[in-house]
């Protein structure tokens, strides 16, 4: 087994890790912690809209912009692209000194801004070249709702609940009863990963699944 994406691009899971051997997601305390907090936070961004394409359209015209495909960076931290402005991210990040940020928290808001102010690549900049498996061969990652009923039903690592990750507190559910259960430690925050980091090599598996 070689390396997978999952919903979007970029970020790269071992096959084995996430799979078991019948080809189905393994339960999440079967993951490994980091491998399980990129996947829990894949479930929010599979359907978020390229952050190039909201930065031109705003919020009036959100739906002109395109779904995003691909994501760099580190969970809570991410910056989220479509096909047609990942060259603008390679080349902010090779030529225009945005790989000088790699590793910060504000990773994306660097590049938000080099965007925001009309910076673009230069008209048949070259992006990578992806080699997709068969997207079709893979399962379908487990929904929120799925991965939350997993955690609560038995995870044995630090637990994860799936509204620290949401990116306003007002898109969190409320409490029927005004009490939250988690406490400061049960919840993720981005300190507890590791130094974020880009992967411009995104080589998938041409291979067998």
């Amino acid at each position: 087994m070689g390396k997978v994406s999952v919903g979007l691009r970029g970020w790269r899971f071992e096959e084995s890790e996430i799979f078991d051997d019948d080809g189905e997601f393994r339960p999440l305390d079967e993951i490994p912690e980091e491998s399980s907090e990129r996947l829990v936070r894949l479930m929010k961004l599979v359907e978020e809209p390229c952050d190039a394409c909201y930065l031109e359209y705003g919020e009036e015209e959100l739906y002109r912009a395109n779904q995003a495909t691909i994501v760099y960076g580190e969970p809570m931290g991410e910056l989220l692209l479509c096909d047609d402005h990942e060259a603008d991210f390679l080349y902010w990040f090779r030529e225009d000194g945005g790989s000088e940020h790699k590793g910060e928290e504000t990773f994306a808001d660097r590049f938000h801004e080099w965007y925001a102010a009309d910076n673009r690549a230069p008209e048949g900049y070259g992006g990578l070249e992806h080699v997709d498996s068969d997207p079709e061969a893979l399962p379908d990652p487990p929904g929120q709702q799925e991965v939350q009923e997993r955690v609560e039903a038995g995870f044995e690592g630090r637990r994860i609940d799936i509204r620290s990750y949401a990116p306003d507190d007002s898109d969190a559910p409320d409490d029927s009863d005004g009490t939250d259960d988690d406490t400061a430690e049960d919840r993720l925050s981005p300190d507890d990963l590791d130094d974020a980091a880009v992967d411009l090599s995104t080589e998938y598996p041409s291979g067998d699944r």
